[in-house]
C-alpha cells in the first residue's frame, strides 16, 4: 500500500513539475499513461540531482502526509519563534487549505516591526478572499494598495471583487480594470466581462469577451489546456448574449 502511494505521489509531483516548468506536452502522456516507468524517466532526466534530492523527498512526503509538514514547522516554531518560522508555518497552512490558521500566523508576524509586512498582508488578502471575508480583504488590501507590488496583482483582483461583493461598484471597477491586460490574466478578464454584464454594460462585456476569444484562437496547445475552462466559459457567455 505504501508503495502504491509513493508511485501516485511521484506521478503527481512529476505532472506538477511539467506544468510549472512548461515542459513539452509529450511528457504529460509519458508520465500519465505509463505510471511507473514514465515518472521515473522524467524524474531522472528532468528533476533529480543530489543537491535537490532532500528537497524533493520533503515535497513528496508533504503530498502523502501534508499534516507532517505542519507538525514539523510547529515544533520548529516552539524551538524558535522567529519571523521566518512563523511565515513558513502560515504558508504551510495555506497549502493545506486552512486559511483561518494561516491568517492567525500571518497576523502574528506583524508584531515584528523590524520585518517588512508586505508579504504577510499580501497573503492575508488571498486568505480572507478564500473564506469570503470581504471586509477582511479590504482591511488588508488598503494597507498595501499604494505599493508597486499591488498594481496588477492577484491581490488587486481580489480587492476589486471584494469591493463588488460589498456593493462598492465604482470602486470595484477601478481596481478590476487594472487587471485588463491583453494576452494575459484570462480568468481575471473574464470576471471583469461578467462584471460589466451584471451592471448593464453588455456591450463592454461582450467586447472584452470577444478579445479573449480572439486571443485564445492563437494560444499554444499547452496554454489552451491551462485556460480551457476559462475559454469554454467565455464562449458559453458569448453565445448567450
Amino acid at each position: 500500500m505504501i508503495r502504491y502511494y509513493l508511485i501516485i505521489a511521484l506521478q503527481g509531483y512529476c505532472l506538477y513539475h511539467i506544468y510549472k516548468n512548461r515542459k513539452p506536452y509529450y511528457w504529460y502522456f509519458l508520465v500519465f499513461f505509463i505510471p511507473v516507468v514514465g515518472p521515473i524517466i522524467y524524474f531522472i532526466t528532468n528533476i533529480y540531482n543530489k543537491r535537490d534530492a532532500e528537497k524533493i523527498q520533503g515535497e513528496i512526503t508533504a503530498i502523502i502526509n501534508p499534516t507532517k509538514k505542519i507538525r514539523d514547522l510547529e515544533k520548529a516554531l516552539e524551538f524558535s519563534d522567529s519571523y521566518t518560522n512563523r511565515i513558513a508555518l502560515a504558508d504551510a497552512h495555506v497549502e493545506n487549505g486552512d486559511m483561518p490558521n494561516a491568517i492567525v500566523n500571518y497576523k502574528h508576524t506583524l508584531q515584528d516591526t523590524d520585518q517588512n509586512e508586505l508579504y504577510a498582508r499580501q497573503q492575508m488578502v488571498l486568505c480572507y478572499f478564500q473564506i469570503e471575508d470581504y471586509q477582511g480583504v479590504l482591511e488588508q488590501a488598503e494597507k498595501i494598495v499604494n505599493t508597486s507590488e499591488f498594481k496588477g496583482s492577484k491581490q488587486q483582483f481580489c480587492y476589486g471583487l471584494a469591493l463588488k461583493e460589498l456593493g462598492r461598484i465604482d470602486d470595484a471597477e477601478i481596481q478590476l480594470k487594472q487587471i485588463d491586460r491583453p494576452y494575459s490574466n484570462y480568468h481575471e478578464r473574464l470576471e471583469l466581462a461578467k462584471f460589466y454584464i451584471e451592471n448593464n454594460r453588455t456591450s463592454e462585456g461582450k467586447e472584452l469577451l470577444e478579445e479573449i476569444s480572439s486571443e485564445a484562437a492563437h494560444m499554444t496547445k499547452p496554454n489552451r489546456r491551462i485556460y480551457r475552462s476559462t475559454i469554454i466559459e467565455v464562449e458559453r457567455i458569448l453565445k448567450s448574449l
